[in-house]
């Protein structure tokens, strides 16, 4: 452990939540203000796709950089210059001008959010990190992420009644949030080591280029079309950017990230199971926003309830997950969790068609408790396997996997749903007796715009789509069961039993990691 200088650890720790909520709470608020978001800017479904999801491929194409960043020039520097460009971007988004400059303008200072969220998130983990000890750490950091999902939760539903006066009131309540963070830093002075390095710059662009251009391929299936071969060659271009980044990192006598790491195998595995899991975690709460308005005919407030529920599994299940880690290791924790979410999407799903919320909340639960149980001790253990020199590398790597993931998730899993979107409401016209060519298009045309004036008026949706859109995201959460189950059995497979013993990090050297530790 890193002295903090006689302060409190607990001080230190609710800086870091402070300063980490706000990228949380981004992951979720904006799926709720989505309706007024696209109806008051007039933005296309797409573009409000790319509101929600630019935010998350900026993390994921950043976090390498912010965690190497926080290694090299000190973690606390870092983490404060994160939470004021996360501050700065979030005013500028709730200043989004209307015209034609809306899309352009609200996108940009998305990846800007994104990038402020890189850049403190593995900074402040580390912090935690180096903080506490190794016996102690799997119960802070059940706190960490236990209370940020809790402010998680509370984003959709504060975004809810925010979004009841302006939706942009959902980014200007990063601010306050911001000043507190800087406050509570200020007064703890958290202490860590770092160790002043070059930058790999030709790394970052590697990277920056890879991640982009994949998820930007996937992302743009839905409208393009994947007969286009625009679609093709984004998405084998960005998996070439990304094989060429490895490369040139493993040659590389500075590299922004440490690609040998994963030659530890828990580390591996961990990043496995998180990255298959991320593919349905972020995604979750888009996909059940729009169905909890779309088919449920609920208010955003009222959808930021219905998301609760998800987190009142989650919170509860985070805490037992995190001492779990501590007594027996991560293996029980991360398998069970992945095995008990792919249960609640099941059930979950076989509810949907019901548009009742009494017959889903429970099954909701289940998959959020499976969530909370898996997700911290995964993180956890991944990060564990460094050596207090490169926590926040060790983060970033981790983070990067994370957020790559969830932009996946969401890029695939929008364009599945609105594939199946099509085939139902085609279904559904041609059982009215329209044409099938006006059908189609017809079907093509709600699918792709899911327009505003239907999702914001509970009372002008038709029951057909209502039906036809929970039949959708049926197919979307049982995508999600058998993603979280693949992640189950890769736990399963790869982890080993027991806990990680002190000195089980790695120094990374280059060379010494060879000598790791194969397995817990």
């Amino acid at each position: 452990m890193v002295s903090s200088g006689g302060r409190s650890n607990g001080l230190i720790l609710a800086a870091m939540i402070f300063a980490v909520s706000m990228t949380f709470i981004d992951q979720t608020i904006v799926s709720i203000a989505v309706p007024e978001i696209q109806q008051e800017l007039g933005l296309s479904a797409t573009g409000v796709q790319w509101a929600v999801n630019a935010y998350l491929l900026s993390l994921a194409a950043f976090f390498a950089y912010g965690g190497r960043l926080a290694d090299t020039v000190g973690h606390r520097k870092v983490t404060v210059i994160g939470v004021v460009v996360f501050a700065l971007a979030s005013t500028m988004c709730g200043l989004t001008p209307k015209g034609s400059l809306a899309e352009a303008w609200i996108v940009t200072f998305r990846v800007v959010q994104g990038f402020g969220g890189a850049l403190l998130f593995p900074a402040a983990l580390a912090i935690v990190v180096q903080t506490f000890p190794l016996r102690e750490r799997g119960k802070a950091l059940a706190m960490f992420f236990g209370i940020a999902g809790g402010l998680t939760a509370i984003g959709p539903l504060l975004g809810g009644y925010l979004t009841q006066w302006t939706w942009r009131a959902i980014f200007w309540v990063n601010i306050p949030v911001a000043v507190v963070a800087l406050v509570l830093i200020a007064i703890s002075r958290p202490t860590t080591v770092h160790h002043p390095a070059r930058m790999d710059y030709r790394g970052l662009a590697l990277i920056v280029a890879g991640v982009g251009l994949s998820v930007f391929g996937f992302q743009q299936a839905s409208t393009w079309g994947w007969g286009n071969p625009a679609i093709g060659l984004c998405i084998a271009a960005g998996v070439l950017f990304l094989v060429a980044f490895v490369l040139v990192e493993l040659r590389t006598g500075s590299p922004l990230m440490q690609v040998r790491i994963f030659r530890i195998r828990p580390f591996l595995v961990e990043n496995l199971v998180l990255g298959i899991a991320m593919l349905a975690f972020v995604p979750v709460f888009f996909f059940a926003s729009e169905y909890a308005q779309v088919s449920l005919g609920k208010s955003a407030s009222e959808a930021g309830l219905f998301l609760l529920t998800f987190f009142a599994g989650f919170v509860v299940a985070a805490q037992i997950g995190g001492r779990l880690l501590d007594r027996v290791g991560a293996k029980l924790p991360v398998v069970l969790g992945c095995a008990l979410s792919a249960v609640g999407f099941v059930l979950w799903a076989g509810k949907v068609t019901t548009l009742s919320f009494s017959a889903q909340q429970w099954y909701v639960v289940v998959a959020g408790a499976g969530m909370g149980f898996m997700l911290g001790p995964a993180s956890t253990d991944a990060v564990n396997r460094a050596s207090k020199l490169s926590y926040g590398e060790a983060t970033g790597i981790t983070q990067t996997v994370r957020n790559y993931a969830a932009s996946l998730g969401l890029a695939i899993l929008g364009t599945l749903l609105v594939t199946e979107m099509r085939s139902h409401l085609t279904t559904s016209l041609v059982s009215m007796g329209v044409p099938h060519g006006t059908a189609v298009a017809d079907a093509a045309r709600l699918a792709e715009g899911r327009s505003a004036n239907i999702t914001t008026h509970g009372s002008a949706i038709p029951h057909f789509f209502e039906l036809d859109f929970a039949s959708a995201t049926r197919s979307v959460l049982w995508t999600m069961a058998l993603v979280m189950a693949v992640a189950a059995v890769v736990g399963a497979v790869g982890l080993t039993r027991g806990r990680q013993e002190e000195g089980d990090g790695v120094d990374w050297d280059g060379d010494t990691l060879d000598d790791a530790p194969a397995a817990l």
